[in-house]
């Protein structure tokens, strides 16, 4: 399945696999506000990565839901490691969207202040938080679209969407040839 899109001079794309193995510059957490590692996404991370991840989320002690901290990658295959808390869903009504696009702006800002031409998200809040899928497509996929018309600068070239399994995949793909029109 083929998930490519661009938008001013960066690459927007899907990959269906396996985040912690995924090679690119900064990976994206799905964290909790602990930064202390979980279930799902963050602890797999956590486990991949080695025990320095978590020695320097210790350091930073907190981080707040929609917003974004970065560490060590460890033993990912990435220089860097960007922990952005997406919110928990509530039904729709407490401000889900306005948080999870937060957590993808800050995390994509965050990148670009690093200087990190690629950046992969999984699917922020989609696993154990319950967001569902189709509305966490339309809400990332619009704050990347958001976050690149504003960007001043143009260090990012390539944000890729790592999704776990093929519902997740074409979910995102529907809402990525939807925003994104070919030209």
């Amino acid at each position: 399945m083929l998930g490519i899109r661009h938008h001013r001079q960066t690459a927007i794309d899907l990959y269906q696999g396996d985040i912690t193995r995924f090679v690119c510059d900064a990976i994206v957490n799905a964290a909790n506000e602990s930064l202390l590692g979980g279930g799902g996404v963050d602890g797999a991370i956590h486990r991949a990565g080695g025990p320095e991840i978590l020695e320097e989320c210790r350091r930073i002690g907190h981080c707040p839901t929609g917003k974004a901290v970065a560490t060590t990658a460890g033993s990912l295959p990435a220089q860097h490691l960007i922990h952005t808390v997406g919110p928990i869903w509530r039904g729709g009504d407490a401000g889900e969207d306005a948080l999870l696009k937060s957590a993808i702006h800050e995390s994509l800002s965050l990148a670009a202040s690093l200087k990190l031409p690629h950046v992969a998200f999984p699917g922020i809040s989609t696993g154990v938080y319950g967001y569902p899928l189709a509305k966490a497509a339309k809400a990332s996929l619009e704050a990347v679209k958001h976050y690149l018309d504003l960007a001043p600068e143009k260090s990012l070239r390539r944000i890729t969407f790592v999704l776990f399994d093929g519902e997740a995949y074409r979910s995102f793909q529907a809402t990525l040839f939807a925003l994104f029109p070919e030209d």
